[in-house]
Parts: structure tokens; C-alpha cells; sequence
């Protein structure tokens, strides 16, 4: 289905964004599906339910709408699902053994590819292509999140740090580019007080900044674990 305004719908004012709840039906009902399948494959609910909210917050709360007005806000949005909601959902799944390397490099990819103007701007003007990228963003990062649960230590850590490096690269790209490179948002930005070109680089800055530490603090507890159970070997 498409629409010649992105899913979340037009960008609002700040007067008006607290009038832009998302309550499509079908949304709806998918969370809620979403909930019932964890309890009934057995997800530990805990972590479970708190991924669901944090979707629903997502894709449900204004800050939907927001997204359509600030690029920052939109790579907020794939941040917190690539990098909170997907490895919730992973830790109240059981562990999947596979090739941790390749569902980092599928991760990457994906990240990369929907931020591409081009396509992020094809994302925004189809409904079918934004649920698209949502899919393969959440999709991919789950698969990842579950391979490093599954995989060595060491090789888990440095899967963490590739794609902290990755997300870093491409924040960095997006900070220091001194030309606004997605056109819906030249000219939806300047009601929240930001140039399309500050929008852009503040963008950057969260996925760079804060999208890289949420994968290096993953790497660092993962790392401490290692030195832990060495500690613990040298005292026994």
C-alpha cells in the first residue's frame, strides 16, 4: 500500500505532537501478538514484554510522527530497535548457534542499505517498503544479538566491536557531510528549530555516539566475563 506521506503520517509541529498517536489497528494487534506468541513459545516474559513496549513506544506514541520530521529522530527509532529492542527480544529467546560473522555482516548491510538516501527516501513514500525496513533492520539485528549470545567469547566481542566500528563509520559520515542528503527532510525540520543540515549531523551523532556504546558496553560485559572466569581459574 502506498502513501504520499511516510507511515507515521505528515511531521508535526511541537504544539501539535502530542495528538499524533499512531493507533493503526493492525500495529495494534501485531504487539499484542507479538506478546501472546513470547508466552506461548515459552520467551522469558520478562525481557519479552519489555522489547514489546518499547515497540509499542516506538511505533505507537508520537514519537512515530516525530520520526517523519527529524531525521535524528528517525535514526534514534533504528537505533533503540537494532540496539535495545533486538537483543531484549534475544536474551528471552534460547540461543542460536550459527555464523556470528555473517549475521553481523547481514546487520551491517542492512543498517547501511536503509540509509542510503535513495532508499531511506523510498522507505518514506511506500508503506509496504518502510515495514520492509523495519523488518530486515529488527530481523537482522535479532539474528545477531541471538548469534552472539551463542557464539565464543572472544569472537563474540570482536562481532561487537566490527559493528560498533561499522555504526561509528556511518555516524561519522552522516556528522562531517556538510550537504543535506535526504530530501523529505529539507523541509521538515525548521519547525523543531533545525536546519535540514544540523538534523542531519545531530542524526549522526546518535548513531555514532550513542549507537557505538550501547555495542562496545555489550563487548565490555562480554569481555569481563572472560576475565573473570580467567581470574577465577588462576585462584583455583
Amino acid at each position: 500500500m502506498s502513501s504520499p506521506l511516510p507511515y507515521c503520517g505528515a511531521p508535526p509541529l511541537p504544539v501539535e505532537l502530542w495528538d499524533h498517536w499512531n493507533l493503526d489497528p493492525f500495529v495494534i494487534a501485531g504487539l499484542l501478538g507479538a506478546f501472546w506468541a513470547g508466552r506461548a513459545l515459552g520467551a522469558r516474559m520478562t525481557p519479552w514484554s519489555t522489547g514489546i513496549a518499547i515497540l509499542a513506544l516506538l511505533f505507537v506514541s508520537p514519537l512515530c510522527a516525530l520520526s517523519s520530521a527529524l531525521f535524528a529522530m528517525r535514526v534514534a527509532h533504528h537505533v533503540i530497535l537494532t540496539g535495545v529492542v533486538a537483543p531484549l527480544l534475544a536474551m528471552a529467546l534460547p540461543r542460536a548457534p550459527g555464523s556470528v560473522a555473517r549475521w553481523a555482516a547481514a546487520h551491517a548491510l542492512a543498517f547501511w542499505l536503509w540509509h542510503a538516501p535513495p532508499i531511506y527516501g523510498e522507505a518514506l513514500a511506500s508503506d509496504m517498503v518502510y515495514w520492509l525496513m523495519q523488518a530486515t533492520l529488527l530481523g537482522s539485528a535479532l539474528m545477531f544479538w541471538r548469534a552472539v549470545r551463542a557464539a565464543a567469547p572472544p569472537l563474540a566481542v570482536a562481532s561487537l566491536l566490527a559493528t560498533m566500528v561499522q555504526m561509528g563509520l556511518l555516524g561519522a559520515l552522516l556528522t562531517f557531510t556538510t550537504t543535506p542528503l535526504y530530501a523529505w527532510h529539507l523541509t521538515t525540520t525548521q519547525g523543531w528549530g533545525l536546519s535540514p543540515l544540523a538534523d542531519q549531523q545531530l542524526a549522526g551523532l546518535i548513531m555514532w555516539v550513542v549507537g557505538g556504546a550501547l555495542y562496545l558496553a555489550a563487548a565490555l560485559k562480554v569481555a569481563g566475563g572472560i576475565l573473570g572466569g580467567a581470574v577465577r581459574t588462576a585462584r583455583a
